[in-house]
């Protein structure tokens, strides 16, 4: 009895040996990886690498549109005229900018609200108080400024026609003082490239002041 025992275990003991070779072989057949094989990446953010014979895309280069020059306000009235007109001026009604003179160098009030409302500008005047001279203002405006004087000079009865580069407007009127004396007065605008030149003026208008004006400044 005890003979069979040994035996039954001796039989037990070996079919166990045989399956844990069998395991052993399972694993040894196994093929390792070539050392040469590059490993597979799965990760998504991996960047994919151009082509060597591809070109890098270039975003063309726009040039900016160029913009008209800005009008610039002259720094002193001398410098709005010519050296001829300004010499013709000191010789037939001195001086200039007399502190007595409070001519305005427009009558309209809707146009000195805008010489008079902040615009850069330059007030010149010629002659002393009295009936004889007149007033200038070199205003810098803007086109909705300038289309607003221009529509308004035309409703208010101005004759307009084309000089240079703009437009000049022109009005003139005859009267009799208190004392009957009688009058001519007027005025004179010009409007062009961001610039107006406003000119009141009575008994005294010098042939050519603003066409002189406008060459010297916009010539």
């Amino acid at each position: 009895m005890a003979q069979r025992r040994r035996h039954r275990g001796m039989r037990t003991l070996v079919a166990a040996m045989v399956l844990i070779a069998a395991a052993g072989s399972t694993v040894a057949c196994q093929p390792e990886p070539s050392p040469d094989a590059e490993p597979t990446s799965t990760n998504p953010s991996t960047p994919v690498p151009e082509p060597s014979g591809s070109t890098p895309a270039v975003t063309p280069t726009v040039a900016p549109t160029p913009t008209a020059a800005a009008f610039v306000l002259p720094a002193a009235c001398e410098d709005i005229y010519s050296a001829s007109m300004l010499a013709s001026l000191e010789d037939e009604n001195p001086p200039l900018n007399d502190p007595g003179v409070t001519m305005l160098s427009t009558q309209d009030v809707d146009l000195l609200e805008i010489i008079e409302g902040g615009a850069p500008t330059i007030r010149c005047s010629w002659g002393v108080p009295s009936e004889f001279g007149l007033a200038t203002n070199v205003t810098v405006v803007d086109a909705d400024q300038a289309a607003f004087v221009q529509d308004h000079l035309v409703a208010s009865g101005f004759e307009c026609e084309d000089l240079s580069d703009g437009t000049v407007c022109r009005i003139e009127q005859k009267g009799v003082t208190l004392d009957d004396e009688e009058y001519t007065s007027g005025e004179t605008h010009y409007l062009g490239g961001g610039g107006w030149v406003s000119t009141a003026w009575i008994n005294f208008d010098p042939e050519g002041y603003t066409e002189d004006i406008v060459a010297t400044l916009w010539g």
